[in-house]
């Protein structure tokens, strides 16, 4: 293995890294409320299934994220 896919796998566990993971995935939930809305306005109901899983593997993501955060032992103020 390379020396930068050493870091880059470091990064992806460091504290850093799982900050930028989760606001990497909140930021994806965006579009998903842009699909639920055009869904509704077009009443598709498969649109707005897919919508509502997509949210669902978006607060999943974002759980796992946090508990990793846990993990490390982050001392933030928001994280308790």
């Amino acid at each position: 293995m390379s020396k930068a896919m050493s870091k880059a796998k470091g990064f992806k566990k460091s504290k850093s890294g799982l900050y930028l993971s989760m606001a990497t995935t909140a930021f994806g939930a965006v579009n998903v409320v842009k699909q639920a809305r055009k869904a509704r306005v077009e009443s598709d109901t498969l649109r707005l299934i897919d919508a509502a899983v997509s949210a669902t593997a978006i607060v999943t993501g974002l759980a796992i994220l946090y508990r990793e955060l846990k993990r490390l032992g982050d001392d933030d103020v928001l994280l308790g």
